[in-house]
């Protein structure tokens, strides 16, 4: 969450499901034993990236995490960055876990599988891209469906105080909406027609700006230490 929501999902699509499945039903979520990691390809010596109380981050979650996000955006965030993300990850998934919160449903992992896909030219280019980045399709399956249930559950603690009046629809459209538009020569359409989809888009950043500062609130309240590149096998 740069940090919003999509902290735990870099592409815009993911945002699409966590929306229009705020309240799926399925498993409850268990995390991967350290180290556990998807990708493919050689053995490596997995270490100690951060500790968060008498937890760790391993260095195979930030190798995997760096590479699920270059084969989403096509580059990926900084080493204390990527720590940062799976930090408030961590975060996150033991409150979902201490509310007994659903995970996603398979149905929903394939869905976001396959626009995943879609994304790239054709499925060869997409498989190409997967091996390339060392990620086997079920860890990008384990990743979107770990994406999916994180960014569903901060969607869940924090809509039902993110209220949206009819004002602040009137002036998003009066101020980004219809200028955007113009400014790409396309046809502005009736304030009518769009208001379900505006008042969505400042639903998610109501509830993106309550849970940047909740993170940062059980943020201080954790004892990180990120150990050193250079100290890591």
């Amino acid at each position: 969450m740069r940090r919003t929501i999509l902290i735990f999902a870099s592409m815009a699509f993911v945002a699409g499901l966590v929306a229009s499945h705020a309240n799926a039903q399925a498993r409850s979520y268990s995390a991967l034993p350290p180290g556990t990691g998807g990708t493919a390809g050689a053995k490596t010596i997995d270490g100690i990236a951060a500790r968060i109380g008498d937890d760790i981050l391993t260095e195979s979650e930030v190798r995997e995490l760096s590479a699920f996000q270059r084969l989403v955006d096509g580059h990926a965030k900084t080493r204390p960055e990527l720590i940062q993300e799976l930090a408030d990850q961590w975060i996150v998934r033991g409150e979902a876990s201490e509310a007994k919160y659903p995970e996603p449903s398979a149905e929903d992992v394939d869905r976001a599988y396959m626009q995943l896909e879609k994304q790239f030219p054709t499925q060869e280019e997409f498989k190409r891209r997967c091996i390339s980045e060392g990620l086997s399709e079920s860890a990008v399956r384990r990743l979107l469906g770990q994406q999916l249930y994180l960014a569903r559950f901060l969607d869940f603690r924090f809509r039902p105080a993110a209220q949206v009046d009819q004002r602040q629809i009137e002036t998003f459209y009066d101020t980004e909406f219809a200028p955007q538009l113009r400014k790409r020569g396309q046809a502005v359409p009736a304030l009518a027609d769009v208001a379900d989809t505006i008042r969505e888009v400042l639903v998610q950043r109501a509830i993106n700006k309550r849970a940047t500062a909740w993170l940062d609130d059980t943020r201080k309240s954790l004892t990180i230490d990120v150990v050193p590149e250079a100290a890591a096998p």
